[in-house]
């Protein structure tokens, strides 16, 4: 009976994998597409139902990838072999779009940022303030996530971010942040923070291209929506004005 069981359990899975490999994730329920993912560490054992749980759990097939490892754990027929293969997804996806995005020679829009910066942070259930690095030419350098919790004068350090714009030998930087609200419409704090880190960083050279606000599948842009030119137009009066 048992042998029955898993000869049926172990059909099941190839017959996933075999879908996969034809057509993509195309068809697939979520679920299936966790189930395939828990049976990279965890070949024979069926997981079906423990992929069921943790989507029911997370509510998303994006809630699963973003959820802790201890999260994770707490979900019936997860363990740490079992995990291995959401992890490791998710981590290759974060590299890779990483990658493309810092491939480019240059940024010339604030959608091009969007699908990376989405799978980075948009999910967070904390407020994560990132900082892109630019050249000259407008490649990315590097990024980094440099601050977490509300976005706040208190919480952003301008001296910071410059610290790493010169150790970065940066150009021109963009900023990113996600709401976990899911509503990326910034606060009046977010536009205050902007506007005194532009004003630091014109002090020693540097140029901020934009500033993006992650929410749920949407996003803010300060660029599109014309608050970077009028911090730079406000900059330029109050250097007058002390001259």
């Amino acid at each position: 009976m048992g042998n029955r069981k898993l000869q049926k359990g172990e059909g099941h899975r190839q017959r996933l994998r075999e879908k996969f490999l034809l057509s993509g994730l195309s068809g697939f329920h979520d679920y299936e597409v966790i189930e395939l993912l828990l049976t990279i560490g965890t070949p024979r054992k069926d997981c079906k139902d423990s992929a069921k749980e943790a989507l029911s759990k997370f509510k998303t097939l994006q809630g699963v990838l973003e959820a802790s490892g201890q999260e994770l754990c707490d979900v019936k027929g997860i363990g740490p072999k079992t995990l291995f293969g959401i992890k490791l997804i998710k981590a290759v996806a974060d590299r890779y779009l990483e990658q493309k995005v810092i491939a480019k020679h240059h940024i010339h829009n604030s959608a091009e940022l969007f699908n990376y910066l989405y799978a980075t942070i948009g999910s967070k259930t904390r407020e994560c303030f990132m900082v892109l690095y630019l050249d000259a030419k407008n490649s990315i350098i590097s990024n980094e996530i440099l601050f977490k919790g509300t976005l706040t004068a208190s919480s952003v350090y301008p001296r910071e971010v410059v610290r790493g714009a010169l150790n970065q030998k940066a150009a021109a930087l963009i900023f990113a942040h996600n709401h976990p609200s899911g509503d990326p419409e910034p606060s009046s704090e977010d536009i205050a923070v902007t506007r005194r880190l532009l004003f630091a960083l014109k002090i020693v050279g540097i140029t901020v291209h934009d500033h993006l606000v992650i929410g749920n599948k949407r996003y803010y842009s300060f660029a599109d929506k014309g608050h970077i030119s009028r911090m730079n137009m406000e900059y330029e009066k109050q250097e007058s004005a002390n001259d």
